[in-house]
């Protein structure tokens, strides 16, 4: 009886679930072997599995050979300016979209969900017009406006579900203790929509990290983020799978590294924060 039950179980749950695991994870571990294999032996004998063969000479060429670092730092700026920019008028707006009734409230919301639907490629010629016009092309300013243009109304609309959650008696009872509106979503809303916060944060930081058809338009020799670097990497005629590789993997560590530090957050302000009065 336990024994048939077992195989059930490992046919119908645990070989599905592993299946899905190889084929999310697959791709990224057969990237991080080929960025450590040398470039000779990927040529001649393909990829080496066995840490033993592993060498870091593609990381060592894409750091000496490159200005992938200094792309890094691009990257960086902007994902960080966007973020800042996107979350202050996120946590704004999904307040007033929250707390307030106003005409072409539910219009609004209902729009923000629909330019998901569409594809950000309709954006780039009119902010492209805009940017020369007002001389950011090649600008940090530039991309960090226009990847808040695609981050913001999604994160506006994530954050006002999170809010409605925190009861509106606690505003009042902040305000009746003399705290203007602006001190009641500072000092007690806040806190309370830390974890939801956290999670948009993250949100808009790996949307602008991964962002690549606004920084090949609107970016340049002065600006260049990562993935736009990673493409340049591809030759006329050939293509170092290596070097490739190599910088895929460096590409994906901030964001990655990032998701790490800010789960363990984002569990303590859920907890936290579970019980809101």
């Amino acid at each position: 009886m336990g024994k048939p039950t077992m195989m059930r179980r490992i046919l119908t749950t645990d070989l599905p679930a592993l299946g899905i695991v190889l084929l999310a994870v697959g791709p990224f571990l057969w990237m991080l072997m080929t960025s450590f294999t040398p470039q000779d032996r990927l040529a001649a004998l393909g990829v080496a599995i066995s840490p033993a063969n592993w060498s870091l000479e593609n990381y060592l060429r894409l750091v000496s050979r490159t200005s992938f670092l200094g792309n890094m730092g691009h990257s960086l700026i902007v994902a960080a300016g966007t973020t800042v920019l996107g979350l202050f008028v996120s946590v704004t707006a999904a307040y007033a979209f929250s707390r307030f009734r106003f005409a072409g409230r539910r219009v609004l919301m209902m729009q923000f969900l629909l330019v998901n639907m569409f594809p950000v490629v309709l954006l780039i010629l009119p902010l492209f017009i805009m940017m020369r016009r007002l001389g950011l092309l090649d600008t940090h300013a530039a991309l960090i406006i226009a990847n808040a243009t695609v981050a913001i109304p999604f994160s506006i609309w994530m954050l006002t579900s999170y809010i409605n959650a925190i009861p509106r008696s606690l505003d009042e009872a902040a305000m009746t203790d003399g705290c203007s509106r602006l001190q009641a979503l500072r000092r007690v809303i806040l806190p309370l929509a830390m974890p939801g916060i956290i999670s948009t944060g993250i949100y808009i930081f790996i949307t602008a990290w991964n962002e690549y058809l606004y920084a090949l338009t609107l970016g340049g020799r002065n600006v260049r983020t990562v993935t736009v670097a990673i493409q340049t990497l591809i030759g006329e005629y050939q293509i170092e799978w290596g070097l490739l590789s190599a910088g895929g993997v460096v590409g994906a560590l901030p964001a990655t590294i990032l998701f790490l530090i800010a789960q363990r957050r984002l569990i303590g302000g859920l907890t936290q924060g579970a019980v809101k009065g």
